[in-house]
Parts: structure tokens; sequence; C-alpha cells
């Protein structure tokens, strides 16, 4: 028999339950508020003794709920923040099951999808997201099989606001640890939403694929292609991750085809320049303002990139110069329509001037002594010192380094270290997504 103490209890519950039963939208908000202040951080064990071995009763009623409304996002905050207190719970293994059996992730995913509901909201979905996936593999697992990468990946780079932007970013790096199966999926996810829109998601997903690659070892050959047109960005944060990423990358077999892109960057062609110029700008009575120009942004970036990889390992700069590097540098050194090409041109260019005898040979002859001396005396600064001949000299120039390099017996670095390139492609976040469901889950 139970004792009176037990029974008053039960008696307690049923009527709790009961109130719940019978409020209205604003009641039961009232009754979430209460349940939140009161059970913030509880275990497993102390919900169920609150509620008198009954907590599941509970939690049924709040996903069933969750069910019902989450289309309408009426009360959808608290709702579930009441459901985070449950699955976060200590030893809440048994809540959580319970929570998955009735279609739980999949209906956390819905609303990331839903236009309607607020941001805040869908933030809270994606924190149970993560302790779903904290949980163990096999959750992971669950949610990769409900399309999960796709929804999130979608919600980062739709998402208005950096601070849930950083909370899917947490769920991502969640979802690329511990997860064999699926890792693959989250890596090509994260490579799908490089030309997204959103900086702040650029900028979290370069920072993912950096942990990303390094755990699976291999590349997928449309990073190389998604890199250097990140490179256009205008977003310094985010040219910072690529940078550092294009730095692990040569580390792997997409290397040789990283760095010829680098160096074709260095000088646009005329048909990008042109067509990327609005036609108002061909005016001569309008000033000429290209300093934002998608390619010249690119230009610079590449410039930057390729002297940290010059800096950070000689092998690497070497093969940079069998690709014609200093040519491309000092033609980018003469674009004077972006005096930050010019710029980090001009200061990749010294380093490899200091490091190599044969390069400061080419470019002192190339340039002349004047313009070389001036070159030497502050290569920072130069952009603003060389007049119009100067730059057509140095834009004009015929400098080829690598024959001079067979000559003196410096070889390109080993084949067995570039294992050659793959042909890029060119994904974006939304069709990449949909060629994955038309050849099924891996």
């Amino acid at each position: 028999m139970t004792s009176i103490k037990e029974q008053a209890a039960i008696s307690r519950l049923l009527s709790f339950l009961q109130d719940w039963d019978n409020a209205g939208k604003v009641a039961r908000s009232h009754i979430l508020d209460s349940f939140i202040k009161a059970n913030q951080g509880k275990t497993a064990p102390e919900l169920e003794q609150e509620f008198s071995q009954g907590g599941s009763l509970f939690l049924v009623r709040l996903t069933t709920w969750l069910r019902l409304i989450y289309m309408t996002g009426s009360c959808l905050d608290k709702l579930l923040k009441s459901i985070g207190i449950f699955l976060s719970a200590v030893s809440s293994n048994r809540y959580l099951k319970e929570f998955l059996e009735v279609g739980g992730v999949l209906t956390l995913l819905e609303i990331l999808g839903m236009e309607k509901i607020k941001e805040e909201d869908k933030k809270e979905s994606i924190r149970l997201l993560q302790v779903i996936a904290n949980t163990g593999r096999k959750y992971k697992e669950l949610i990769c099989e409900s399309y999960g990468v796709r929804s999130i990946a979608e919600f980062l780079a739709k998402s208005k606001s950096e601070e849930t932007q950083e909370e899917v970013q947490i769920l991502m790096d969640s979802l690329v640890h511990g997860n064999p199966k699926y890792q693959n999926q989250v890596y090509k996810g994260l490579i799908a939403l490089l030309p997204c829109a959103s900086p702040k998601a650029q900028q979290l997903s370069l920072q993912t694929l950096r942990t990303a690659q390094s755990i699976i070892g291999t590349t997928h050959p449309s990073i190389v292609d998604c890199m250097l047109k990140v490179l256009r960005t205008m977003h310094l944060e985010v040219q910072y991750e690529a940078i550092e990423l294009i730095k692990d990358l040569v580390n792997y077999d997409v290397c040789q085809a990283l760095l010829k892109g680098l160096v074709a960057l260095l000088i646009p062609s005329v048909k990008e320049t042109s067509k990327l110029q609005p036609k108002i700008l061909n005016d001569s009575s309008v000033p000429q303002f290209t300093a934002h120009l998608p390619v010249f942004l690119q230009q610079a970036a590449a410039a930057k990139a390729i002297g940290v990889l010059a800096r950070s390992n000689t092998s690497v700069a070497e093969e940079l110069l069998h690709l014609r590097v200093v040519h491309s540098l000092m033609a980018a050194m003469g674009n004077t329509d972006h005096s930050n090409s010019q710029r980090q041109a001009s200061l990749t260019l010294e380093y490899l001037v200091q490091m190599f005898p044969v390069v400061e040979e080419h470019v002192r002859r190339s340039m002349g002594e004047g313009l070389y001396q001036l070159f030497l005396s502050n290569a920072e600064d130069l952009y603003m010192k060389i007049d119009s001949i100067q730059a057509d000299i140095l834009a004009a120039n015929k400098v080829n380094v690598s024959k001079a390099l067979c000559f003196s017996g410096v070889s390109p670095c080993n084949a067995s270290f570039y294992r050659g390139a793959h042909e890029p492609e060119k994904p974006a976040y939304i069709t990449y997504f949909q060629k994955e469901d038309t050849e099924g889950k891996e």
C-alpha cells in the first residue's frame, strides 16, 4: 500500500496534469513559466521526485503540444526551453528516448525551415539538437539520417543573427566529431556553404572546415574552386579564415591545383574586369570607382595568401616560382586600379627577392635600377611612389624565373607531395543538397 505522503504527491501530480489538459494558451504559458523557473538545472531523479515519478507524463504532453502548435510559433520559446530541461538533465536517457520516439528530431529540424517562426525560437531548437547530438554517436547519425545537415546548413546561411549562427556552428562541429558514418556529409555541407551570401556563415563554415579537414584526412575536389571564390570577400575576418584553411590545404592532394589557382588570380582576365564594371563607369565624365571590384579584392587576397604560404614553407615557395609567380606578382603591382593589390603583391615579392638570389637578379633586370631601388627602400609604400610609366613596366613584365631555376638545379616539389588536382566543381548550398537527396543517404 502507498503511504499517505505518496498518495498526496500522486494527487498533486494528477491535479497538475488536469490543470494543463484543461488550460488554454495563456494559462499554459503561465504554467511553463513556473516550470522553467522552478526546475532549471535539475537532474532527472530530481525531476522525477518533483513529479512523483511521473515526469514522462508531463514530457509527453509537452511534445504533443509542440507537434500541434510549432507551425504557429505560439509559446514556442517557453515550450522548447521546458523540453530542454528534461533532455539536458543529468541521467535523462529515458526522457531523450521518449522525445525521439515521437519524432522530436524531425520537428526540431522542421522548425528551422519555417519562415514565420522567430529567430529566437529557432535558436532554442538548435540548442536542443546540440543536446541530442552530444549524447552520442547514434543520435548524431539520427540527425544526419533525417536530412539534418541540409536543414542546419541552410538555416546557417539564411540566419540574420550572429549569435544564432554561432550556436549552429557548435552543432555542426559536434556532428563532424565522433560520427564516422556521416562526417563526409557534414564536410561536403560545409563546403557547399562557402558561396552563401552571409559573411558570418562563411567565416564559421571555414573555421569548422579546418576541423573537419583534419578529421577526414582527404579533400573534396570542389574545395579548391570554392576557396578561390571566397577570396573575393570584402570582409577581412572571412579572408583571414580562408587563408588559414588554405595553409592547411597545401598539405593535401589539392596543393598543386590550389597554388595554380592562386597564381592565376594575380592577373584577372580583361573579360572578368569589364563584365563586373557598371556601364555608367565607362563614361569619361564620371570618376572611376573600381576599388571594390570582386576580382581585384580576390587579386589582393591571392597575393597575400601566396606571401603567407611562401613564408611558412620553403618547398611551397619554390613550387610557386616554377608557376611563374614572380611575373604575376609584378603584374599585380602594376594594377593602378587597386592599391591593396599593389601593396600585397609588393610585400610578397619583397620576401621572394630576399629569399632567392635568382629572383632578385630577374626582378632587378626587369624593373631597372631606379625602380628596383625604390622597391627595396619601401616595398609596402611603392604603389604611392611609382608613376604611370613605371606601373606599365611592372604590368607588362616578361620575367620567367622558372627557366633559370631549371638551370640552377632547383626542381619542382616532389610529385608524391602534390598528387595532382581534380577539376573543381561549382556547388551552392541549395543545389548541393538537392543532388544529395537524389543520390540517397550515405
